[in-house]
């Protein structure tokens, strides 16, 4: 998928090296909320282990890491995954995150529309759900531009690295 100076496309195994960058350039940003990500690319190596347990997720289709990249550049600048894949019902969770660099543009807010639109097309989900932590107002903005409606929040619902217990909003898209 393709816009403006921007590609999407599912993390290919010899990018290891290139996701290990955009995560160690957004660690602080990304720890309280990516905390499984973040927790297992610490090092190149582990990176690049945990890339390889990614591969096997998406062929077992119980991950799906759709990668933005800086046409211009070659490199990752964000990413829009879908996890906890439901295929009895078929539904799904979404999460998102752009480099630091990028922020404020809207490209994640319209990466995430277009892999909603193929994921919805292409594997007939007729649910997909996203959280937020109430003070995230970023990924709050791109849930809402999206399409999705705040179906409830769940209090002391989410623990950060920190330590921190947290109420997390959830927010869900219904499609026929």
């Amino acid at each position: 998928m393709k816009f403006k100076n921007f590609t999407i496309r599912l993390l290919q195994p010899n990018e290891g090296k290139a996701f290990f960058n955009l995560i160690e350039n957004n660690r602080s940003r990304l720890e309280d909320f990516f905390a499984g990500t973040v927790s297992k690319t610490k090092t190149l190596e582990d990176t690049l282990l945990y890339c390889k347990e990614i591969q096997k997720k998406i062929k077992d289709f119980s991950y799906l890491p759709y990668m933005i990249t800086d046409i211009n550049t070659g490199e990752f600048i964000g990413l829009v995954d879908v996890k906890n894949i439901n295929k009895d019902l078929p539904k799904a969770e979404l999460g998102s995150f752009i480099d630091h660099r990028y922020e404020g543009k809207g490209i994640v807010t319209e990466a995430t529309e277009l892999v909603v639109d193929h994921i919805v097309k292409e594997y007939r989900f007729i649910k997909l759900l996203c959280r937020a932590n109430a003070r995230n107002k970023g990924s709050i903005a791109v849930i809402l531009k999206n399409g999705f409606e705040l179906e409830g929040t769940i209090r002391r619902d989410y623990k950060t690295t920190k330590g921190e217990v947290v109420d997390l909003n959830y927010y869900g898209r219904v499609f026929n």
